[in-house]
């Protein structure tokens, strides 16, 4: 399939997808040594994994498959492509005759409708059926809301009766959740009315933003799912003990509910390359990347796994690589940094705030000021032992003195691999040079290694990603967060990794500081324990749990015509 000739006949992503020809996903997994019998259906092209095919799949297999992290800069409001190119790149291997996998997180419906849309790739590096992934798929995010408020209702009943251990009403660390943005929900009463129950403050959050979420995708089996379910923490009793789900007898119907949420979904992207899309986390609040399980079974199944951490890499890959790394017991072999003339830009600007139509114009200067922030995620990224690859994901209106500003610069300066990524507009065909470059990179050694010893102090741990990856001078504690540590060091909760919550819009904890911020304290104002997930989460600045809808919803631009046809879904 070949891109538009022109701009005018640009088709959009949907119709893109419509016009894909796909295969059943029967077809599209055979190669890989799955067959009929080892999927749970969900009609034609969308299936998950069975249990017993996990099961064999991890015996039979050797797990040798290497690893590719995909990655990004400090990213616009708008993203940079670091799924359409981590898709892109699953189609490229197969272009350069390389067998690759690619592992992705599922869309949730706050930003599909939000500012995002969809959240499949785009052009012709999509996974499909992009509009049912970008809906309600195979119910995965429907199965872990249910599951969590489920808690929250045990929970709220367990007050109600005033069951033992008695809860203090005032230290409940369980909000309720939901899958769409929606504002005015995130600060509320329950309990109102003669039969309400007791009336206490409450609230709500994404139902990616919920601890379940991390849980799922950290999770190795259903066994160790009831393990990390009933340890987390919801509230706290009248003595300050934590109480945990364990404590108000909800672990087994919420792991019921989850039973099949667990299992991977696997689709195909637009040129036929298997696709295990499963699991969303937060990128700051949680760990950011699909399931372990999804990796695991890839790892086993193909030469090279494709996978993506959300955000920049200060946030997501820091986390993959502290957390998830030593979760799921394995090293990246290469990391690919998705960069864009356009982030170089808006990292380049002399005046702020920038409009992001102007960045469109051609500005050689402001590229070459924005390279600063592209150096820094790379030299940070090297801390971690691991080769780098630079992607410069190239949009229709980048100019060719811009492109060559940025391939000289990573070559000469950087002395880092680097190759345009025109997967968008070409498919894998766009993406051969740089899986070339990803496949010599994977190849060179690698000394991977956490930049922490999760023995260190909680307040050693913090500083070590605040000082070496985001580049702040110390670390500054409210009097609150100096509290939590103290509790969580009582209770014995501090010997676990560290998952920093902060704005994704810069390095620092400052949402307005660009390029690469110097002399700043990075503020802590609370830490508190995931501890089915495993980790501890230390707030910084104003991070939402809950968005809200923009003045222009992606939603407002959404329909859907009598025949069945999709509008503004992309």
């Amino acid at each position: 399939m070949s891109p538009p000739e022109s701009d005018s006949s640009v088709p959009t992503d949907y119709e893109i997808a419509q016009a894909a020809e796909k295969r059943p996903i029967t077809e599209i997994v055979e190669p890989y040594g799955l067959s009929a019998d080892d999927l749970e259906l969900y009609g034609e092209y969308k299936a998950k994994l069975t249990t017993e095919a996990i099961e064999r799949v991890r015996e039979e297999g050797d797990g040798e498959g290497k690893l590719v992290l995909v990655t990004g800069m400090t990213p616009t409001p708008l993203g940079e492509g670091k799924t359409v190119t981590t898709v892109g790149l699953g189609q490229a291997f197969d272009h350069i005759g390389k067998d690759a996998l690619i592992a992705i997180r599922e869309p949730s419906l706050g930003p599909v409708f939000g500012v995002k849309g969809g959240a499949a790739g785009g052009g012709y590096s999509q996974v499909l059926p992009m509009e049912d992934i970008n809906l309600h798929f195979t119910g995965d995010l429907h199965a872990l809301t249910s599951a969590h408020n489920l808690i929250a209702s045990m929970l709220d009943n367990h007050i109600r009766q005033d069951e033992a251990p008695r809860i203090d009403r005032k230290a409940v660390a369980w909000k309720r959740a939901i899958d769409m943005n929606d504002r005015a929900l995130r600060e509320t009463v329950v309990g109102m009315g003669e039969t309400g129950g007791a009336v206490r403050e409450d609230g709500f959050l994404l139902t990616a933003a919920s601890e379940l979420m991390a849980v799922l995708c950290l999770s190795e089996d259903l066994a160790d799912l009831k393990a990390r379910v009933g340890r987390m923490i919801v509230a706290y009793d009248e003595g300050g003990e934590p109480v945990t789900v364990d404590d108000i007898d909800a672990t087994g119907a919420v792991s019921l509910l989850l039973r099949d949420a667990l299992k991977p979904n696997v689709v195909q992207t637009i040129e036929g390359t298997p696709a295990f899309v499963h699991g969303g986390p937060f990128a700051n609040i949680a760990h950011g990347t699909n399931s372990l399980i999804a990796d695991d079974v890839a790892s086993n199944l193909a030469e090279y796994l494709i996978t993506e951490a959300g955000f920049g890499s200060d946030l997501g890959a820091e986390k993959f690589m502290n957390i998830v790394c030593r979760f799921g017991e394995m090293e990246p072999d290469a990391v690919t940094i998705v960069a864009s003339v356009r982030a170089l830009k808006y990292h380049g600007q002399e005046m702020w705030p920038p409009d992001l139509e102007e960045l469109k114009a051609e500005d050689v200067d402001a590229v070459s000021r924005g390279l600063a922030n592209l150096e820094k995620h790379v030299r940070n990224l090297r801390k971690w032992g691991v080769p780098v690859v630079v992607a410069l994901n190239r949009f229709p209106g980048d100019t060719d003195d811009e492109v060559a500003t940025v391939i000289e610069y990573c070559r000469e300066e950087l002395d880092v691999r680097v190759a345009e990524s025109n997967v968008f507009g070409e498919g894998g065909a766009g993406g051969a040079e740089l899986a070339e470059e990803i496949v010599a990179a994977s190849e060179e050694p690698s000394e991977f290694a956490p930049l922490y010893d999760v023995e260190e102090s909680i307040e050693e741990k913090i500083e070590t990603v605040a000082t070496e990856v985001y580049g702040a001078d110390g670390v500054n504690y409210s009097d609150g967060a100096r509290e939590d540590i103290a509790r969580l060091e009582s209770l014995g909760l501090d010997d676990v990794p560290i998952c920093l919550s902060k704005t994704f819009h810069s390095l620092s904890d400052d949402a307005s500081l660009k390029g690469v911020p110097e002399g700043w304290t990075l503020d802590v104002r609370e830490i508190y324990p995931s501890a089915g997930a495993g980790f501890l989460v230390a707030l910084t600045g104003d991070v939402l749990t809950l968005p809200g809808l923009p003045d222009e919803p992606a939603a407002a631009g959404m329909d859907i015509d009598p025949d069945g046809t999709i509008s503004g879904l992309f």
